[in-house]
């Protein structure tokens, strides 16, 4: 069942392309992962050498020089095959950071060989115990000394650290205390990981309640070239930013594709499945969610298409790609549940693959940011209404 718009222009090609790649990844593959909690290494590979993780980087550097929408394309396929791009999305949201703030440098040292898979760009270090999504009462500090910048502090929910080779990673260069607003004095710096893990950076794992592959780091003392900083120092915050909107849609483009995933296996069993004598689609308790899930799937669709289209534009998009997020993390939700309420007792059985997915999208209820935060962000950035943290 196709449940993609009806637009020539939204990628059919790459879909396409996507949907046979996900053909050798079957169901069992993931059950068997998630079993062991294991990373997806040959899916992650596969993706890579196709292309479709470089598609943001631009052709001169190896990539296809492709928009946001195509990214949003690519991750929302996976889904919908019943994939898991969270394995590997952070390649392309980090991305945004170093082609609009990193120096030409740096740009050539990297992106080549990220493209071609040589190097891993997978960590996000944003996230501390103590500071949550109050990004700027982060407290790891990074001091300059020489030519060098000495890093010590501690994230958490860095996802997929164990498999990437290098960090985006924000921290403190000057103390809150000494700046203006709060959001200044944060710089960011592209780490690489092979030089200290083990050493003095320390990658310990969570374990979840999906295999998600996520950690917490330990820096102590941890020495990085000066050549690590990603354009100014002190303004990392507006650079993450940047990318945090990019992660936004995306992972919104993500939680489409999910909910395009539960409502073709909910419609196609409730056509199949026969209980007194007639199918249990008939029955408006059984279709109605199941229709319902499908409409607010696609205004949640349409919502992350212009987060896009504004990404792209180069114009303002915060509101949109908050939007984005909240509207496709629900609309997921309830799919999910309109899945698994279809379904019965099969739903919560392994080899259906339902369990598996609704324990995957119910994350982005709570990340990489909160609906409430969201709600209270729309509130009064959009509404102008007062502050309410």
């Amino acid at each position: 069942m196709d449940l993609s718009p009806r637009d020539s222009e939204d990628f059919p090609e790459i879909r396409e392309g996507v949907r046979r790649l996900c053909t050798q990844f079957p169901g069992e593959y993931w059950r068997k992962l998630d079993a062991a909690r294991e990373y997806p290494t040959e899916f992650v590979r596969a993706l890579t050498e196709a292309g479709w993780l470089s598609v943001l980087i631009p052709e001169e550097y190896g990539g296809s020089g492709l928009g946001l929408s195509a990214a949003a394309a690519i991750l929302e396929t996976i889904q919908a095959e019943g994939c898991n791009g969270g394995a590997c999305h952070a390649q392309m949201y980090i991305m945004g950071t170093i082609l609009r703030h990193g120096s030409e440098e740096q740009k050539r040292e990297y992106l080549p060989r990220i493209a071609s898979g040589e190097l891993r760009l997978q960590a996000f270090g944003v996230t501390e115990p103590t500071s949550g999504t109050d990004t700027t009462a982060l407290r790891t500090t990074a001091v300059r000394e020489g030519d060098e910048y000495v890093v010590n502090g501690q994230k958490i929910w860095t996802s997929r650290a164990e498999h990437s080779d290098l960090m985006l990673l924000l921290a403190r260069t000057t103390p809150r205390e000494q700046v203006a607003k709060k959001t200044e004095g944060l710089s960011t710096f592209i780490v690489d990981m092979r030089e200290v893990a083990g050493k003095s950076l320390t990658i310990r794992p969570i374990r979840t309640m999906m295999n998600h592959a996520t950690t917490e780091v330990f820096f102590d003392n941890m020495r990085i070239p000066a050549s690590a900083l990603v354009g100014e120092e002190g303004k990392g915050f507006r650079y993450i930013l940047s990318g945090m909107n990019a992660e936004r849609t995306l992972i919104a483009a993500e939680c489409v594709g999910d909910a395009k995933w539960f409502i073709a296996k909910a419609a196609a069993y409730a056509g199949e499945r026969k209980v007194f004598g007639r199918a249990i689609g008939a029955n408006q308790g059984i279709s109605f969610p199941i229709a319902r899930a499908y409409a607010n799937m696609r205004a949640a669709e349409l919502m992350v298409q212009e987060a896009a289209r504004l990404y792209e534009a180069g114009k303002p998009m915060g509101a949109e790609a908050n939007m984005a997020k909240m509207l496709a993390a629900d609309a997921s939700v309830e799919a999910g549940n309109a899945c698994i309420q279809t379904h019965g007792g099969f739903g919560f059985a392994e080899e259906y693959d339902i369990e598996r997915k609704f324990r995957e999208t119910r994350l982005y209820q709570v990340a990489p940011i909160s609906t409430n935060l969201i709600l209270s962000y729309l509130a009064e950035h959009v509404l102008g209404m007062p502050r309410s943290y």
